[in-house]
């Protein structure tokens, strides 16, 4: 059983280490730390937390860091979330201010949050599932080239270019433009897509009739994109410079980046506490693949529902300032995002 000190000198070892990047010793713990014990009483204490599989020596070395069980009782009860700095959130609400979309507001969140905490930023769109369209536009590039821009209310924009078979006039494009926008505008992005397929089976050869399936084949396809979950990364060449804080390779990190499924599932499978963070760390991420690595995330606020924001990186990560950045950046997401809606 560890005690109440135990956990604080569980606490120290893991800020030291992680500060410093070197195995933590009893005597170091004495003369930083005020537990008014010998240094002796601080390496029983040591004994007991290695007992309970919290710390390990690695190899030789007479000092020990904390194993992935340590990290998990430090972000789990002794992590101390540290406030961002004036200068910090300043930084956030400056960089994130005034996007010209979403696609543009989602990249500027991974790289500010990439830069305040030097890890891999990971961020979730919102899901457009369960939004609505608001908006479908045609604009006629060419009597047989038109841009279709479809809207919804979660925030979400997308332009095809849609090559048809026949030339269309202005009068054309207009009919089409109210019979699309009549059969999809205000419906759920799951029914739309099943309205406008049906548009798109075989049927009457009529130019117009032709016209109209090749666009709702268009309309259709992006709105299966739309259903698909996506998600946004920066920073992945912080993994190179911190290759010697992994205890092997990082090549299944790099992976997993460039097919982002495994990701996905992780971002969404992890649980949150009461205020909307998760950790999940180190050998908890065996089952993706991940073992070496650490994510930290914090949910967000969006039209379309909860989706996450957070970064990956080794287990001897910052987790309170990590912790505290992914928080900050998601409230002011959240904000952002409920200023659009209305």
């Amino acid at each position: 059983m560890v005690t109440e000190r135990g956990l604080q000198v569980l606490r120290a070892i893991v800020q030291d280490y992680v500060a410093t990047h070197e195995p933590v010793g009893s005597k170091s713990i004495v003369d930083r730390y005020s537990f008014g014990v010998s240094a002796a009483t601080i390496r029983n204490d040591m004994a007991l937390l290695e007992d309970e599989e919290l710390i390990t020596a690695p190899h030789t070395s007479s000092g020990r860091v904390p194993t992935d069980k340590g990290y998990r009782v430090f972000v789990n009860h002794l992590a101390q979330l540290r406030p961002l700095s004036t200068a910090q959130r300043s930084a956030i609400e400056t960089f994130l201010a005034d996007p010209a979309d979403l696609d543009d507001l989602m990249a500027r969140t991974v790289r500010v949050l990439t830069q305040l905490t030097g890890q891999v930023a990971l961020a979730q769109y919102p899901s457009f599932a369960r939004a609505h369209l608001t908006h479908l536009e045609l604009v006629a590039l060419a009597p047989n080239r038109l841009l279709v821009v479809l809207v919804t209310d979660a925030g979400g924009v997308s332009q095809r270019i849609a090559v048809l078979p026949v030339d269309l006039d202005e009068a054309d494009v207009a009919v089409l433009r109210a019979r699309l926008s009549a059969t999809i505008t205000g419906r759920a992005v799951s029914e739309a897509r099943e309205l406008v397929g049906a548009l798109a089976e075989p049927g009457r050869s009529g130019r117009s009739d032709v016209a109209q399936r090749v666009l709702a084949g268009a309309i259709a396809e992006e709105l299966d994109e739309f259903r698909q979950e996506k998600l946004v990364m920066a920073g992945a060449a912080t993994l190179a410079r911190r290759e010697q804080d992994f205890r092997g390779s990082i090549h299944p990190l790099l992976e997993a980046i460039e097919e982002q499924v495994t990701l996905l599932r992780l971002m969404s499978e992890m649980v949150t506490d009461e205020q909307g963070l998760a950790a999940s760390i180190g050998t908890e991420n065996e089952p993706f693949g991940l073992g070496e690595a650490s994510i930290v995330a914090s949910n967000y606020a969006a039209p379309g529902g909860m989706a996450r924001v957070g970064v990956m990186g080794p287990t001897r990560m910052d987790y309170p300032s990590n912790l505290a950045a992914a928080r900050a950046v998601a409230r002011y997401l959240s904000r952002l995002l409920d200023e659009d809606e209305r």
